[in-house]
């Protein structure tokens, strides 16, 4: 019994050899929270988590059927406990980590109701933008604070 390989547009077999495993892609919903100090709200990320024990901007990822807006309300919401009453889109990042592609679509949040706070039990803290750099952020963060400092004369 023969087996026929696929042919691709070449006319050339293409091999039946298994491919590395796709690169997982991830839209992020992130949310820059500023309070009237000045300061952002920032949290770490925890150990079992991909760029563990790393300061971030909260947020998440964009589930199916929600558009950033939605997902990022959701998520502050979860992860934070405030409720977004208004954000306005501040910039978007593409970043490749390797094993992980990801898209931050990064929100400021102009208005919003409660006291952010680690819900789910990890740190957070407000920082004034001018210390931000100095906290260990994941690379695709980088151009978020360089952004807010740079705004703010730092």
């Amino acid at each position: 019994m023969s087996t026929k390989l696929p042919v691709a547009a070449s006319n050339q077999p293409v091999s039946n050899k298994s491919a590395p495993a796709a690169q997982s892609k991830v839209l992020v919903a992130v949310g820059v929270i500023e309070n009237s100090r000045g300061e952002i709200f920032i949290c770490r990320r925890g150990a079992s988590q991909h760029q563990a024990n790393k300061w971030e901007f909260p947020g998440g990822k964009v589930e199916a059927g929600e558009n950033v807006a939605q997902a990022l309300a959701r998520e502050l919401a979860e992860e934070a406990g405030i409720v977004v009453q208004a954000c306005q889109p501040l910039m978007q990042i593409e970043h490749d980590y390797g094993d992980k592609h990801v898209t931050l679509a990064i929100r400021k949040v102009t208005a919003f109701s409660g006291e952010p706070r680690g819900l789910e039990g990890q740190p957070s803290r407000w920082v004034p933008i001018s210390e931000l750099s100095q906290y260990d952020f994941p690379a695709a963060n980088s151009p978020i604070v360089d952004m807010l400092q740079t705004e703010a004369g730092n």
